[in-house]
């Protein structure tokens, strides 16, 4: 549990410096366009390419990671769309829509990929577990989860599901994977890629951190139902993911498989939420005060998960 509290404090430490470049004025609101895209078009690509170029070319990690991108699209769509079932005649309320497209979306690249590889040394498979979920993640996000948040059906892009940055970045990362390119490549390149890999989740965090600081703390911090959003995503949905994994197969399903589950199922609310609530201008403030706070909160929560994932898989 201190290994697990540790990492997670260690990662949230990042949002102090763009916290404290908002308030001092070094950065500002309008900076943050050209740095998500900066995050999303560059450093999050080389994060998928440098996670498969770092694992090893063997048949269980292939099968391990093709059945974890089929499990983690199959769980989220579900429990998405059962959230939307129950709640969508209350959708002109706000947080309704808001707790239907948190729950089952996480942060399970930028925040979670440090945070696993941390928690399961030594599988180096768990980073691409991650990518394939965030993958899947993307998929029902600009799909459902672009209804879900906004409340309009002409929303739902089913293009954008196949042609986002992830998925393009998964299709080349999956064929540099098969034919071997690590064995070829300058090691020059490859450090190229790992170095911009490493500055995903400190940007990711800086990030949130500037946001934080244009978000005021009352509004942050007072509001019973965002804890009630946040409790869902950090706990309820990693334990039903958790109830999932558990009695499938040992044979085809490693305890490694189940443990990384768990774990990314745990993972804060995502941040694209806020980027979808920024682009369709669909309830920007409390899409940034579900990331904020359960970003916030994982402190908590995650030491709890994987104390429980250790005691039932490693």
């Amino acid at each position: 549990m201190v290994v697990a509290f540790t990492n997670v404090l260690l990662t949230l430490i990042y949002i102090v410096p763009g916290f404290i470049s908002r308030k001092t004025n070094i950065t500002k609101a309008e900076h943050l366009p050209s740095i998500s895209a900066i995050l999303v078009y560059v450093c999050s690509p080389c994060m998928i390419v440098s996670s498969f170029l770092d694992t090893d070319r063997t048949w269980p990690n292939i099968s391990q990671i093709l059945l974890f991108f089929v499990v983690s699209l199959v769980i989220q769509a579900v429990l998405t769309f059962a959230l939307y079932s129950m709640f969508r005649k209350k959708f002109s309320d706000a947080k309704y829509r808001m707790l239907t497209v948190s729950f089952g979306l996480g942060n399970a690249g930028f925040f979670g990929i440090p945070i696993i590889e941390a928690l399961l040394p030594g599988h180096l498979e768990v980073a691409c577990f991650a990518c394939v979920y965030i993958v899947g993640m993307n998929m029902i996000t600009f799909t459902l989860g672009a209804y879900c948040l906004t409340g309009d059906r002409k929303r739902m892009e089913f293009k954008k599901a196949f042609l986002n940055p992830s998925f393009i970045s998964l299709m080349v990362a999956l064929l540099l994977f098969a034919v071997n390119v690590k064995s070829v490549m300058p090691d020059m390149l490859m450090n190229a890629i790992r170095l911009l890999k490493s500055t995903t989740t400190p940007l990711c965090m800086i990030i949130l951190g500037i946001r934080l600081a244009s978000v005021p703390f009352r509004k942050l911090f007072t509001r019973a139902y965002v804890y009630i959003i946040c409790a869902c995503k950090l706990l309820i949905f990693p334990f039903i993911c958790l109830g999932i994994v558990y009695f499938l197969p040992s044979g085809m399903f490693s305890d490694v498989f189940k443990a990384a589950m768990f774990i990314l199922g745990g993972t804060p609310c995502a941040a694209v939420m806020l980027n979808l609530a920024e682009i369709y201008h669909g309830e920007t403030e409390l899409a940034a005060n579900c990331v904020l706070l359960s970003t916030l909160m994982c402190v908590l929560t995650i030491p709890i998960i994987n104390e429980v994932s250790t005691r039932l898989f490693v």
